[in-house]
This record gives C-alpha cells, structure tokens and sequence, in this order.
C-alpha cells in the first residue's frame, strides 16, 4: 500500500472500519481521505451506514485524530437526519449516504421514494455544511437519477464499473460511467 501511494497521481480514498488496527494502518499510510464504514462478521458488502448517534463520541476521537494528519474525514451513513446531525457534531466535513435502499429498489413508485429520501438527506447534510458524496450498488442503469441531486459532489461506483469492465475493458467502461454521470444544465 505504500508503494501505492508513493505513485499514485491522483488521491487517494481508503474505506476501511474502525477497527484499531486498521486504523493505525491508515493513520500510518496517511491517504488523502478515510471513509469510515461499518463492517460486520460474515457480511459480503456493506449493508447500511455507520450507526454515528450510537458511535459518535468514539468517531469523533478518531476524526480528530485523522484530522491531526491532515487526513479528510468521510462517514458513510444512512440517509436519515439524525445520522446527518450527529456526523456533523463528529467534525467530519463529509458524508458520503447509503445508497442502497435507492439501487435495492423494485418498483418505480419505491424507486422514487428513494430517491427522494436521497434528495432531502442531501440539501439536510449542505445545510449542516458536509461535503456530500453517495454510493452503493449504483450502476450504469440507475446511477442517471442520483446525479441530477445538485448537493450530491461525488459518487463512489466500484463493482459496476469493474463487471462491466470484464466485457468492454477499463478504458470504456469508466467513459461510459463518465457520460451516465454527466449533468445536463
């Protein structure tokens, strides 16, 4: 990871729990950012944000800490105003919302309702003055409808890109993701 990060040109974003150790690796390695997530025993992806109302004095201590190495703070939560608040009262200056219930859901009338939670969580956390980002199971189908949320500055899209670049390569894979996410003014 080292070597990694000695030649990469671009930031980089480490995911990781807040396990100590795992935090210690980070606080060693120093990345541009750390984005906190839950990680539960046997759990194939993560399946929710971070409970921060629940969390929040032993985040805090951590988001200082990766403060105090110049490392930027981003806490992966549910779309919910009480997780929103409590980030905020972390000093995290970024969230990045669980958009899993959205991806997961099954009808267009669900779909929306989603979407709109998405929306109203997003102008919630600029108003709390969070840098705002969104992932999980986005892909090249779904992803149209969460970019056109203003307040929403960045997406984080792995597995899809990566399956669809199985087929049609890295290169083209990324290019159409990027034409998907493009917003129309």
């Amino acid at each position: 990871m080292a070597r990694l990060l000695s030649r990469l040109r671009v930031p980089l974003n480490l995911e990781m729990s807040i396990a100590p150790d795992v935090v210690a690796v980070a606080l060693r390695l120093r990345p541009h950012q750390v984005t906190l997530v839950p990680e539960r025993r046997k759990e194939l992806t993560t399946e929710g944000g971070l409970d921060v109302v629940r969390l929040g004095a032993q985040l805090a201590r951590l988001v200082r800490r990766f403060h105090g190495k110049r490392i930027a703070v981003s806490l992966f939560v549910d779309p919910v105003a009480s997780q929103l608040v409590a980030s905020a009262a972390t000093g995290a200056r970024i969230v990045e919302l669980h958009t899993g219930r959205y991806a997961n859901a099954v009808s267009p009338a669900q779909r929306e309702h989603e979407l709109a939670v998405l929306r109203r969580a997003a102008g919630r956390a600029r108003k709390l003055e969070l840098a705002v980002a969104a992932g999980h199971g986005l892909d090249y189908q779904n992803v149209k409808a969460v970019t056109a949320i203003r307040q929403i500055e960045e997406l984080n899209i792995g597995f899809s890109i990566i399956a669809r670049s199985l087929v049609v390569g890295l290169a083209r894979a990324v290019r159409e993701m990027k034409t998907l996410m493009r917003r129309r003014t």
